[in-house]
């Protein structure tokens, strides 16, 4: 072990937690941590934790039992203000996903759909993060849904103005599953819909036309149309949380209101 850290501390300045980790010397890692606890958290000169290293390597094992000691070392950000969960949704690890988001649901509010699953194409990752928010019973996950599903760019466009940008129509249906018509006809700064952008972009024609056809049974709308009130995205939000709430919305919310794991539980799901 010693020889390992030898080699490595002329090319990234780190302390032996950081060598454990990406070596995968799970009970070594762990011991040095009890005995200094600061150092799980700590990041290398080249901006990663003990826990980005162990990911970068592979070493699932030592992520695991890092995240038993301390989950919220999921949420902790390195380099480019990435966190563990930003590595595992770019590699597309599905499984190891759904296991960080039950043991950290709060872990999400450190990802945005748009860049991790529109922009990389990580369709199944896309899928589960969408599946995850719209099913967590987390006391704040109504909340969060609606800011991942309704974010913006600086351009305005939502996760579903990228996804007819990019022409992503499995990404477009599973949306279109889950949103609501404000957002479907969100606009963004240019005045555009999804619908108006999907139809501007000189796609296969055959495939074009199915997507529009999609999103037009699913409500969208032309940003012209004179049955699309002239007002911006936060607006159409506002208005909707005016409404009161359907039978189904009560019921999404009643049981949210089951929050938390149970100690034991966390404990089998990290095994």
């Amino acid at each position: 072990m010693y020889n390992l850290w030898s080699d490595r501390k002329h090319v990234f300045p780190e302390n032996i937690v950081h060598v454990a980790a990406f070596a995968g010397h799970i009970e070594f890692m762990m011991e040095m941590i009890k005995l200094k606890p600061t150092f799980a958290r700590k990041l290398n000169q080249a901006g990663f934790s003990p826990m980005h290293l162990a990911l970068q390597n592979d070493r699932t094992h030592a992520v695991l039992r890092l995240l038993r000691f301390d989950e919220g070392l999921v949420r902790v950000k390195g380099r480019e203000d990435l966190t563990p969960l930003h590595h595992v949704v770019q590699t597309g690890n599905v499984d190891l996903l759904i296991k960080l988001l039950a043991v950290c649901p709060e872990a999400i509010e450190d990802v945005t759909v748009r860049d991790l699953a529109v922009k990389n194409d990580m369709f199944e990752a896309f899928q589960v993060l969408v599946g995850w928010l719209i099913r967590s019973r987390h006391g704040a996950a109504q909340r969060w849904e609606k800011e991942l599903l309704s974010w913006a760019d600086i351009d305005g466009n939502t996760v579903l103005h990228i996804a007819a940008i990019r022409h992503r129509p499995r990404v477009m249906e599973v949306l279109l599953e889950h949103l609501h018509p404000y957002q479907i006809n969100a606009k963004n700064l240019e005045g555009l819909t999804a619908l108006d952008i999907q139809s501007q972009y000189p796609w296969n024609e055959r495939q074009a036309d199915r997507t529009i056809d999609m999103l037009s049974k699913a409500g969208g709308l032309s940003g012209s149309s004179s049955s699309l009130p002239n007002t911006s995205t936060s607006s159409f939000h506002i208005d909707s949380l005016k409404e009161k709430m359907t039978w189904y919305e009560k019921w999404i919310k009643a049981g949210r209101r089951m929050k938390g794991m149970p100690h034991e539980m966390r404990n089998i799901l990290l095994c």
